[in-house]
């Protein structure tokens, strides 16, 4: 089990699979108030860089589940070098339909709401393994202006403009869910910046050494392409924010 290839090679260098940068990912753990014991739950984890930082700075704990094994592994690493592998586990697997034996007092899943087969499906999945009075964490993208059209937002990795909604209408459709959404941490161009411009160093090096590589062509078709797009697409229409939730 495990990703494509390509995100294993792109996003290999990445601590944070999404486009937060660590000084975002710190203002989230402040902004839900934390305190020391609380257990969190992440589906999707990537290199476990959420767990792992806030259980050194905010004294909680968890476990997340990622398909990934190269990030499982580093996110292993990360705790080792953190001093809180004694509280935070990282398992190799399917994250859609995992629920915890124990309730836990954050349920996330920060960028990989196919999971559970949309927003509304991933919210009613964490929302087994929450105790009452838990918070969700949703990470999702959302358009900063609408497509003119689909070719754009194919443009955008998006799959059609219904895929995605505007901030206003994404907020509001946690209402429809029953949900109130008590915070939210909004990407900004600078951390796009970041998250995507990353890919591209990363997938050079790489080429350098493994040029012999039958994936090599695939990697050097996405390098050629990847800045225009991201700068003519992804950075002029499409926001990202992570959204906490609390059941009305």
């Amino acid at each position: 089990m495990d990703i494509p290839r390509i995100f294993n090679i792109t996003e290999s260098a990445h601590r944070i699979h999404n486009p937060f940068t660590p000084e975002k990912l710190a203002t989230l753990g402040a902004a839900l108030r934390l305190e020391p014991g609380t257990r969190v739950l992440d589906l999707g984890s990537g290199s476990g860089e959420m767990l792992c930082t806030w259980a050194r700075d905010y004294g909680s704990s968890g476990v997340g589940i990622d398909m990934s094994q190269l990030f499982t592994e580093q996110a292993k690493l990360r705790a080792a070098e953190l001093g809180v592998a004694d509280r935070v586990e990282f398992i190799h697997g399917d994250a859609a339909g995992y629920v915890t034996a124990e309730k836990v007092g954050v349920a996330a899943c920060v960028g990989a709401t196919w999971i559970g087969g949309g927003v509304g499906g991933t919210i009613a999945l964490l929302a087994k393994s929450l105790r009452a009075g838990g918070i969700i964490l949703i990470g999702e993208p959302y358009w900063l202006q609408l497509p003119p059209t689909e070719a754009v937002a194919k443009g955008c990795r998006a799959g059609s403009i219904a895929d995605f909604l505007l901030l206003p209408e994404l907020l509001a459709s946690f209402g429809k869910l029953d949900y109130d959404v008590v915070e939210m941490v909004l990407a900004d161009q600078d951390s796009w910046d970041r998250y995507e411009a990353a890919k591209w160093l990363t997938m050079r090096r790489w080429l350098e050494t493994n040029s012999d590589d039958a994936f090599a062509k695939e990697v050097r078709a996405e390098l050629t392409a990847a800045s225009e797009r991201y700068a003519t697409y992804t950075r002029e229409y499409l926001g990202w924010g992570v959204f906490a939730l609390m059941s009305r």
